[in-house]
């Protein structure tokens, strides 16, 4: 990305993230403006960082090549339209990381049919950790493809997906799903407390397990059914565990929860329009 210059339509947790990988695989503080209008927010942003920021997101805009925009779904509308004539005339990439709002959406907020791509990161980007899923509309270059996955790929793995009707299935899944396994982790803490184990060796027990499983499944290479078999022995306890939770409906349960949020992505976009 040292070739192009960026600019951040908002400084919060996402972006920030965004910048720090940036900065790490080498891209200049001095190609990176970031517009943010809370005043600590600024300074903090060019303390930790170096880079460029701006009360004002038109003046920010007016730097970059490459638009982020990484505010809250509910105030973007507003801000595209303060960048209606930035955007004819610039015509940047704009790489939108706002949840439920569409390439339709964007387009027509904007005006001037900008190349857009939407992408859905989740919260272990604050560590590098992330996966973020990509949608680019069909005025996107390969060359700006390749741009959005560098700045997306700075804070973890990337893919993309095809059909933008997806998107809310992606958000589902990995934009909430860090939610979940902190839900599965506070239930199987507490029910350790239970059995009786003291509460730090509970949550020692709970997160290395869950770290230890996570790292099995991304390096491994084998399939999770497959996985889950190996450490499953005949009447032992694994399988009293699984089959309490089939009994149960699991699976039902976390079909319905990914189904519940897909929808909720959706209704988010309808709000928004």
């Amino acid at each position: 990305m040292s070739a192009s210059t960026l600019t951040f339509i908002g400084g919060g947790n996402m972006a920030r993230s965004l910048i720090a990988g940036l900065i790490r695989q080498g891209t200049a503080p001095a190609h990176i403006h970031v517009a943010e209008p809370v005043t600590a927010l600024r300074e903090q942003l060019t303390a930790d960082f170096g880079v460029k920021t701006y009360a004002s997101a038109t003046e920010a805009a007016a730097q970059g090549a490459v638009w982020v925009l990484a505010v809250k779904p509910q105030v973007l509308r507003d801000v595209c339209a303060s960048l209606t004539a930035l955007a004819r005339s610039q015509q940047p990439l704009v790489l939108s990381i706002a949840a439920g709002i569409t390439s339709t959406q964007l387009e027509r907020w904007l005006g001037g049919n900008p190349a857009v791509v939407r992408a859905m990161p989740n919260t272990p980007a604050l560590l590098g950790a992330g996966v973020t899923g990509l949608f680019a509309t069909a005025g996107v270059s390969e060359a700006q493809r390749r741009q959005a996955d560098a700045v997306l790929a700075s804070a973890g793995r990337t893919v993309w997906i095809d059909d933008e009707a997806r998107m809310d299935a992606v958000t589902a899944v990995s934009g909430s799903g860090p939610a979940y396994v902190f839900l599965l982790a506070e239930a199987m803490e507490a029910a350790a407390i239970a059995q009786g184990l003291p509460a730090d060796a509970a949550r020692t027990l709970v997160v290395q397990t869950l770290l230890g499983a996570s790292r099995m499944l991304d390096e491994s290479g084998e399939a999770p059914v497959e996985l889950r078999r190996r450490v499953t022995s005949p009447n032992g306890t694994t399988q009293a565990a699984i089959e309490s939770f089939q009994a149960d409906g699991f699976e039902a349960i976390v079909a319905r929860a990914i189904d519940a949020a897909t929808r909720r992505g959706q209704a988010l976009s309808a709000a928004n329009d």
